[in-house]
């Protein structure tokens, strides 16, 4: 099948031909340009409040020029000839070097892009669009990254290709490049999506269905995307819960305990009601009164210890699962501090917790 350049007529070419020439003698110069972008990302991105996973770049090879430049659009009249899409291309294509920041999760993206931006000393960005909105709009599923327009200033290195490219012009160091942000997930459709649409060996290896496959996978990659950034959130609001001098010094009222409690084991939530009133006394009964002192309470290992030694018929809800595992753990005296007195008639939480604590000591016996 035939490129944009074996369409272009004869004039077409000679034009296209006399930029391309000019580009293959000034590439070994912006290589040196995109090596300069990329290294200032990286310094700047690293050791920061979000580090992405990696960074890379590449200099648009001279074939992938003369076929981007070859492009023709509809002419403004009807019936005249087609006309080049880039007839200036060093003034107007942007994309002769791209960097690529790849992040892990969706959130990064837009932290990654507010530092570049903030940095005015060294970048000036002319562009920031998110190529994803269409395709939420529209309630479909497709390409999803942040493109930055970024403007190098008074940068050395891009003075020295400005020289090669025009020695008779006073070189001033400004230089329009493309910045993509995106996640790991959508750099690995995109990748393939790109080999396949648009970089083809044969235009002509084409069914519809793939365009079903790409719409399906990228619907997938966005769960996925969404899940792992639910898991990095819920990591996060966790390992709050150790910080003494932040949230796991917050007081446990029973909002708090009711939180944290959905946070840590969301599938035992079999409560009747929205009162954690009781939780919040039987916790203050033993002097627990901070976050930190509940989520040590919640240990996923003791809590499978506990379901264990007392092979409950029922699965427990929250309220019989705390009481359970303050009885692991304070033994008689959780039955001595929230319990009826030895000699009140009748008893029956203190005879359900010291058959409870039988079980518990049967159970120890048998792991020694």
């Amino acid at each position: 099948m035939a490129s944009n350049w074996d369409r272009l007529d004869v004039t077409q070419r000679d034009s296209v031909q006399e930029s391309v020439e000019l580009y293959e003698r000034v590439r070994p110069a912006l290589k040196l340009v995109t090596r300069e972008v990329l290294q200032i990302l990286r310094t700047m991105l690293k050791d920061t409040e979000v580090t992405p996973l990696f960074v890379t770049g590449r200099t648009k090879s001279v074939d992938s020029f003369r076929e981007k430049i070859a492009r023709t659009e509809e002419p403004l009249e009807p019936g005249g000839p087609r006309l080049l899409k880039f007839p200036d291309p060093f003034r107007t294509l942007n994309d002769m070097v791209g960097v690529r920041v790849i992040t892990k999760l969706p959130a990064e993206n837009a932290l990654v892009a507010n530092l570049i931006k903030r940095q005015r000393h060294l970048f000036d960005c002319r562009g920031d669009r998110e190529k994803d909105i269409g395709s939420i709009e529209s309630g479909t599923y497709g390409y999803s990254s942040r493109h930055l327009i970024l403007r190098t200033i008074q940068n050395d290195v891009v003075k020295n290709y400005q020289q090669v490219f025009n020695p008779e012009v006073q070189p001033n160091g400004s230089y329009f490049f493309e910045c993509q942000i995106r996640t790991v997930f959508a750099h690995a459709w995109s990748e393939i999506e790109h080999d396949i649409r648009f970089k083809a060996e044969d235009p002509r290896a084409w069914t519809p269905h793939f365009d079903r496959q790409f719409t399906a996978t990228a619907a997938m990659l966005e769960t996925v995307e969404t899940a792992f950034a639910d898991l990095h959130e819920r990591y996060e609001e966790v390992r709050s819960y150790w910080d003494l001098d932040g949230e796991g010094a917050a007081q446990l009222t029973p909002n708090r305990i009711r939180d944290v409690w959905r946070t840590l084991l969301p599938h035992v939530d079999r409560k009747v009601d929205d009162d954690w009133g009781w939780a919040a006394e039987l916790l203050a009964a033993h002097g627990l009164k901070q976050t930190v002192q509940l989520a040590g309470l919640l240990s996923a290992n003791r809590i499978t210890e506990v379901r264990r030694a007392l092979d409950h018929r029922y699965s427990p809800g929250p309220d019989r699962l705390l009481d359970d595992l303050l009885l692991w753990q304070y033994g008689t005296k959780h039955i001595d501090l929230t319990a009826e007195a030895p000699d009140a008639v009748p008893h029956p939480r203190r005879d359900s917790l010291l058959r409870r604590l039988k079980q518990i000591e049967r159970y120890r016996q048998t792991k020694k």
